[in-house]
């Protein structure tokens, strides 16, 4: 699979509150897929863009609200999330920004 494909597959990751009890005990890192992407895409993506080893991926297709704008009515669109588990002791480290930022801000003084 190419890095063109990577990033195509990929979208981001989900930050809620779900994801994060997900990730602290069950290992599990939850991401924003395309709605074309299959399980084994994913999978590979993953491995080669963190390092780590996937266990499994489950998937799910959230289906857009429709929503209305005054007189007009509008759609969100479809959303694919991917639950992957991965094995025990790995872990995907994302970028905190958060913690960045505060090391800029005390090195600036």
């Amino acid at each position: 699979m190419n890095n063109e494909r990577i990033y195509q597959v990929l979208r981001g990751p989900v930050f809620s509150e779900k994801a994060q009890v997900l990730g602290d005990t069950a290992g599990v890192q939850v991401f924003k897929v395309d709605i074309n992407a299959t399980k084994l895409e994913i999978k590979k993506a993953v491995e080669q863009l963190f390092g780590v080893q996937v266990v499994k991926v489950n998937t799910t297709i959230t289906k857009g609200k429709t929503k209305r704008f005054g007189r007009t009515l509008g759609r969100r669109s479809d959303v694919k999330k991917a639950y992957v588990t991965l094995k025990a002791g790995q872990d995907v480290e994302m970028a905190d920004l958060g913690d960045t930022a505060a090391d800029t801000s005390s090195a600036a003084e």
